[in-house]
């Protein structure tokens, strides 16, 4: 199983798996409890499903690294981020919130299984191959399980070849290594400003600490 299918299933059960309290609690996203973070993975679904069936003849912009731009900190007051909130609310039952998401997030899933790597697709005014778009949502999903646990130690993590991976491009971004004694979760929680460093931790980062957070998008 490549790391996109392995990522995408492993943050699937561990939404399926979760009891019903656990949707009200925080996220490791600013301003999101879990139910709202749920929510965006319903949406993320959609994004891979019509990104997968928008071709594209032209050459390729971006790869699965340079696809992803370094933005401001999310606040929590963005728009969109606020509409996640309430369309989260309006499923009122955890039950309909992993109903929906393993009804989209499957057939994601089963659109990745059968895509073209090679074939060129189209998103967000941007060419790449579907195998690169598929391997820079191994970020996504990553990320989005470690902020899916951040106030849940009982649920499991991510696989560790995806955090492995995650990390390599993360460093790839911003042009510098983490030092080798963060593993690869506090390497993506500080590296993304999901957590803030340890003032040993800021001397072991050296410069790139100044650098620091990358948030994504």
């Amino acid at each position: 199983m490549d790391l996109f299918s392995r990522s995408w299933t492993a943050l699937r059960t561990a939404v399926a798996e979760l009891p019903d309290e656990d949707f009200e609690q925080p996220s490791g996203c600013t301003g999101w409890l879990v139910r709202d973070l749920v929510c965006h993975l319903v949406i993320d679904a959609q994004d891979v499903l019509i990104t997968l069936v928008t071709p594209s003849e032209a050459e390729a912009t971006v790869n699965a690294v340079t696809y992803w731009n370094v933005v401001e900190a999310p606040t929590g007051d963005d728009p969109l981020d606020a509409l996640t909130v309430r369309l989260a609310a309006a499923y009122e039952e955890p039950r309909l919130l992993k109903f929906h998401l393993d009804d989209v997030g499957s057939a994601a899933g089963r659109a990745a299984e059968l895509a073209d790597r090679t074939a060129r697709v189209s998103t967000q005014d941007q060419i790449l191959t579907a195998g690169d778009y598929l391997s820079a949502y191994v970020m996504e999903w990553t990320l989005h399980h470690l902020d899916l646990i951040a106030e849940l130690p009982h649920v499991a993590g991510p696989p560790a070849e995806g955090l492995a991976r995650s990390r390599a491009m993360l460093e790839e971004i911003a042009g510098s290594a983490f030092p080798g004694s963060f593993s690869d979760e506090d390497a993506l929680l500080v590296g993304t400003g999901r957590r803030a460093p340890t003032a040993a931790e800021i001397i072991e980062l050296g410069p790139l600490a100044a650098r620091l957070p990358l948030a994504l998008g």
